[in-house]
C-alpha cells in the first residue's frame, strides 16, 4: 500500500523514525463529509485517533480478499471501488471523495474486502485504524448509525452502477463519472488516462477516445494528454444518464446532509 502519512499544515510537526504521523488536536470539520455529519460527543470519540495521509496518485489503498487496517475520509482527492474479473478486465463500481468514508462497514462487520480500492485523483485524507473506531462505534449508537448510513450510500452507488453500465450509452456513463469525478474532487480540473476512464465506465479504450471527443466537439470538456477541464457543466448534466441525478438523491436520502456537488 503505497500511502504517505505527513503533518497537515494545521498540525504541529512531529517525527517519528521513517515517517511523519500527527494526532490532530483539532480536524476541521468541513472537509470531509462524513466528519462534518459527526455530533460533537462523537467527533470527540475518534478525535484522538485521527491522522491525515497523502493520498497518491494510483496508489492501491487495499487489494481484494485483504482485510482493511484503516478508513479513509477523504479532503481532497477520489477514491475508486474497484471489480477485477478472470481475464484481467477492471471495472470501478463506485467512487468515494469528499462526501464520505471508504471502509464504512468495516468497523462493524468482520471480513476481507470485496474489491480493490485505489486513488483514482491524488489528495489529502483523515484516516483511523480499525480498532479505535470499532471500540467508539461499540460506545455509541449514533457514530454506528452514521457508519451504517455512510456504507448504504455505497452499495446504492453500486447498484446503480450496475444497472448503468448494462443500460445506458458509453456517452452518458462518461458525463455522468465526470460529472461525479468533479463533485467528489471538488474541482473542474481532472487528471485521467483513457485505461482510468474505461475502467470508470466499463469501456473499451478507443470507445472512450471517441466520446471523449465528442464531448470536447460540443464544448462540454478539454481534453488533452490526460487533463480535462469541464467547460460545460450544464452540457455534461444534460448528456449524463438519469444514474448522475439518482446517486446524488440516495446519497441525500441516506445521508440527510447537504450535497457535496456544485
Amino acid at each position: 500500500m503505497n500511502v504517505q502519512l505527513h503533518a497537515p499544515a494545521w498540525a504541529p510537526e512531529t517525527s517519528f523514525a521513517g515517517r511523519l504521523e500527527v494526532a490532530l488536536e483539532t480536524v476541521p470539520r468541513s472537509p470531509n463529509g462524513f466528519l462534518a455529519s459527526l455530533s460533537a460527543s462523537d467527533f470527540e470519540l475518534i478525535r484522538p485517533h485521527l491522522r491525515t495521509v497523502e493520498l497518491a496518485a494510483d496508489s492501491v489503498l487495499v487489494e481484494t480478499d485483504e482485510m482493511l487496517k484503516r478508513t479513509y475520509m477523504p479532503h481532497k482527492g477520489v477514491i475508486s471501488l474497484v471489480v477485477k474479473l478472470a481475464r484481467g478486465e477492471r471495472v470501478q463500481v463506485a467512487m468515494v471523495g469528499r462526501d464520505s468514508i471508504y471502509g464504512a462497514f468495516a468497523p462493524l462487520v468482520e471480513g476481507p474486502v470485496l474489491n480493490n480500492a485505489t486513488v483514482l485523483v491524488p489528495g489529502v485524507a483523515s484516516t483511523v485504524e480499525l480498532e479505535p473506531l470499532r471500540a467508539a462505534a461499540g460506545q455509541s449508537p449514533t457514530l454506528r448509525a452514521r457508519l451504517i448510513r455512510h456504507g448504504l450510500a455505497v452499495y446504492a452507488q453500486i447498484q446503480q452502477t450496475a444497472g448503468c453500465n448494462a443500460a445506458h450509452t458509453v456517452e452518458s456513463r462518461l458525463a455522468r463519472c465526470l460529472l461525479h469525478t468533479r463533485d467528489l474532487s471538488g474541482s473542474n480540473k481532472i487528471v485521467l488516462t483513457q485505461e482510468a476512464m474505461a475502467q470508470m465506465i466499463g469501456a473499451r479504450r478507443n470507445s472512450v477516445s471517441l466520446v471523449a471527443h465528442t464531448l470536447q466537439q460540443a464544448n462540454f470538456i478539454h481534453y488533452s494528454r490526460g487533463h480535462i477541464e469541464i467547460t460545460n457543466a450544464d452540457g455534461l448534466i444534460k448528456t449524463a444518464c438519469e444514474c448522475y441525478a439518482a446517486v446524488k438523491a440516495q446519497y441525500a436520502g441516506l445521508l440527510n446532509c447537504q450535497e457535496v456537488g456544485r
